[in-house]
């Protein structure tokens, strides 16, 4: 199983900023201590190319980014000071996605250690997110084999507004996101199928919507699916709000590749969020993705 990683890539944030860049460092290093994957198994991000990014977003942007011309109103909700080094770690990410997508159509599986950027938009950043990976991914996908079909399957806890917007319209992509009712995005943007979930939801109740909506979005009969593994449900989490364990996240994970495996759908793995206290708690459930995917998909 090939899983590409771009945590050599790093930013400067601000003393006590809540956004835990370590996690994705710490993330490979676990997967390698627990015999999960192995070092053979993992291979480094190259930044995805202008022309692919500008595939979900537009040149205006691209340029304001890459050259930190970028409105201050934008920087601000995004929530990341700019730098130039932001700017290469976004890129990496996409890149990531993309080589994800594209062994997993060759070989049925594969992750990205990165990525979950939904809340980018095809004209400004929001929420932590600069690029679009899932977008770009889809549209990438779509001009190099327009009879794919492709569907996302968004389990971050706050709601894909930017790949809904940038998605919008395309008969080949089809959405699933379960996402907090009253959590970040506060403006939400319709996906194909939403589910909006209540403060403090338990893992019973997720995982019985989760089968019930998976079982809709795979009517459309897709060739892939994009699985953007967020676990930022967890009750440890900061700023989730459900209160989900790891071992429903477990089996979350298996409930979704046990289906992709019945029905020959490729798999491409998305981190999304995670902001647990201690961070180790949302590493070992990123942990408990990929152990799930190595057992039922590789």
């Amino acid at each position: 199983m090939k899983v590409f990683y771009s945590d050599k890539y790093i930013f400067p944030l601000p003393d006590h900023h809540r956004f835990p860049l370590e996690k994705y460092r710490l993330l490979r290093e676990q997967l390698i201590s627990e015999n999960i994957l192995s070092e053979v198994e993992l291979i480094e991000s190259k930044p995805a190319e202008k022309e692919q990014i500008l595939l979900a977003h537009t040149p205006e942007y691209y340029t304001s980014f890459e050259k930190g011309t970028i409105d201050k109103s934008m920087i601000r909700m995004l929530g990341f000071p700019w730098s130039y080094e932001l700017h290469l770690r976004s890129l990496a990410s996409v890149g990531g996605a993309i080589r994800s997508a594209e062994e997993a159509m060759l070989n049925g599986v594969a992750g990205n250690l990165a990525g979950g950027t939904h809340h980018a938009f095809a004209d400004h950043s929001e929420g932590y997110c600069v690029y679009n990976d899932f977008a770009v991914v889809s549209k990438f996908l779509l001009t190099n084999d327009s009879g794919k079909r492709i569907v996302i399957i968004d389990l971050d806890v706050h709601q894909g507004n930017g790949t809904a917007a940038i998605l919008a319209g395309n008969e080949n992509v089809f959405i699933l996101d379960m996402f907090g009712k009253k959590n970040y995005p506060f403006k939400k943007i319709s996906a194909t199928i939403d589910v909006a979930l209540d403060d403090g939801m338990e893992d019973d109740e997720y995982l019985e919507k989760l089968k019930i909506n998976l079982a809709k979005i795979f009517r459309h009969d897709p060739s892939i699916v994009l699985y953007l593994a967020g676990v930022d449900g967890l009750k440890e989490d900061t700023l989730g709000r459900l209160s989900l364990t790891k071992e429903g996240l477990l089996e979350r994970d298996r409930i979704i590749f046990s289906e992709c495996r019945k029905k020959n759908i490729s798999v491409s793995i998305g981190l999304g969020g995670g902001y647990s206290k201690p961070i180790s708690h949302t590493v070992d459930a990123y942990c408990g993705t990929y152990k799930a995917a190595k057992e039922i998909l590789a």
